[in-house]
């Protein structure tokens, strides 16, 4: 996108009416908040529907290969933003994605709604990655053009748009876990799908009073002959990738283990290639190319951390399962109920972190140095949880406050991390692939759950000091070596500060 429309676009939104933000925000807030909402509420219980008995109203799946379905998910579900963020680049605009991708993840989750079986579990986990790659890279992005380059309020912006996306992922494991775990996790998956038609409606009224042109532009947009050579391509694509499934399952070569390992690959892959295209690229200046070298460290921390954190999701809500007391305090717990501490932490840091920033200023730790010490604390988060095991041993039932604990330092990484990753992302972005770095950014966290999909299985009640200290230690080291080398990074950035 060029200057003069990113100019074009701040002018048209209206940049006071939201904490002193601009008005786009409140749009864009309550977008995600609803967005968020559905997806978190179907995420609180689903692993539980996958390894549940069928007489408990589950799918009866194996508990490890439910927790690397849920993985796998995850990855998909962030993998699919290239296609959300190339569509949004190059055909349709960043506003329309948004639209189309609330349509579908609504769908996706009345497809859950709907008493079935595996069949209808994966119609609905295919509508849910396609809509969730359309819609989450894309509002991120909006949010990064309602405001100038030289805005000091970007960074605190995106902080409080990400307080949204965890109000909503905070009230949804209390909604939708309570109805799903206690009642029917049919009305649970319903109750989301209501969550996303919200958010659609919210998006529809309010968008063009508060985000003006925001959205509306092709960064860069195909020609006719090169949309024919496209689309071409990709019914080409469909219909052979159909024909290769149609053989392969018959055959035993399509399985669940060799798909976690088909989509492991494609989640290392797939950033790498996504590197070598922008900055090979002719539409990428030479600024721009120091720039994205300068945001592969950050690419790798951002996996690190997300690996660590995703599994909040899988082994984390396995542990609230079957290793913790749940009547504590008088209080009969869900072990969906775990999956609001997270967000919960957020909403209430979250707006400490913003202050902190602004007041710090030019003082503030750079883009790396706060990658690094969110590594730091994602590390420790982990070091906690194993503490029980060596302290009580294996087969005794935990206190859930080591969990709340483990959860409570995660977020403190989350919160140097990831608001930060998304405004580096805006700024460190080729302007020719704008929307598509903001996919390559949701691509550590796919990377990092296909990583996942394949480690989760050596957890064990009797691995698992081992399994937290591996993983810990290991994002300790990676945090303390990145922050040695941030001055060497700031270097790429080229004034990105």
């Amino acid at each position: 996108m060029s200057d003069s429309n990113k100019q074009k676009i701040v002018a048209s939104v209206p940049q006071q009416g939201f904490f002193g933000h601009p008005k786009g925000l409140f749009t864009l807030f309550f977008t995600e908040f609803w967005e968020r909402f559905s997806y978190y509420g179907m995420r609180a219980i689903l692993v539980f529907y996958m390894y549940y008995e069928v007489s408990k109203g589950g799918l009866g799946l194996d508990e490890t290969t439910a927790l690397a379905i849920m993985s796998i998910y995850g990855s998909l579900v962030y993998m699919s933003g290239i296609i959300g963020g190339w569509l949004a680049d190059r055909i349709f605009g960043t506003s329309k994605a948004v639209f189309y991708g609330g349509i579908l993840i609504m769908f996706g989750h009345i497809a859950l709604a709907i008493p079935g079986n595996l069949t209808m579990f994966f119609v609905s986990m295919v509508l849910i990655v396609l809509g969730t790659g359309l819609l989450k890279p894309n509002v991120s992005s909006i949010v990064g053009d309602i405001y100038s380059e030289e805005d000091n309020r970007r960074d605190a912006g995106f902080s409080i748009f990400y307080m949204g996306i965890n109000l909503g992922g905070f009230l949804a494991p209390l909604i939708v876990g309570t109805v799903g775990m206690k009642y029917n996790f049919h009305l649970g998956f319903g109750i989301a799908a209501v969550g996303m038609f919200l958010g659609l409606l919210v998006f529809i009224f309010t968008k063009k009073k508060n985000l003006g042109l925001a959205g509306t532009f092709v960064a860069n947009p195909l020609s006719p002959a090169e949309k024919k050579k496209v689309f071409t391509l990709i019914g080409v694509g469909a219909a052979l990738i159909a024909v290769l499934i149609a053989i392969a399952i018959p055959m035993d070569l399509l399985t669940f283990d060799s798909f976690i390992a088909l989509v492991g690959i494609l989640g290392i892959v797939i950033p790498v290639i996504y590197f070598i295209v922008m900055y090979r690229s002719p539409k990428t200046t030479a600024i721009e190319r120091s720039r994205v070298i300068a945001y592969i460290p950050l690419f790798i921390a951002s996996v690190m951390f997300w690996a660590i954190q995703e599994q909040g999701s899988t082994i984390l809500a396995n542990y609230a399962d079957k290793r913790t007391q749940l009547d504590f305090a008088g209080i009969h717990l869900s072990p969906a109920w775990f999956q609001s501490l997270n967000p919960l932490f957020i909403i209430l840091f979250a707006p400490v972190f913003a202050w902190l920033w602004v007041k710090l200023g030019s003082r503030q730790p750079s883009i790396p140095k706060k990658f690094s010490l969110g590594l730091l604390f994602a590390g420790l988060s982990y070091i906690v949880i194993l503490l029980p095991a060596y302290l009580g041993g294996n087969d005794s039932l935990v206190n859930p406050l080591w969990l709340v604990l483990s959860y409570l330092i995660v977020v403190f990484g989350e919160l140097c991390l990831s608001p930060v990753g998304l405004s580096a992302t805006t700024k460190l972005a080729p302007a020719a692939f704008s929307a598509q770095t903001m996919s390559l950014w949701f691509l550590s966290n796919a990377a990092a759950q296909a990583i996942n999909a394949q480690i989760v299985k050596f957890y064990t009640p009797e691995t698992e000091m081992m399994y937290f200290g591996v993983i810990g230690g290991a994002a300790i080291f990676l945090g303390i070596l990145l922050f040695a080398l941030s001055p060497k990074i700031e270097g790429y950035m080229k004034g990105v500060k």
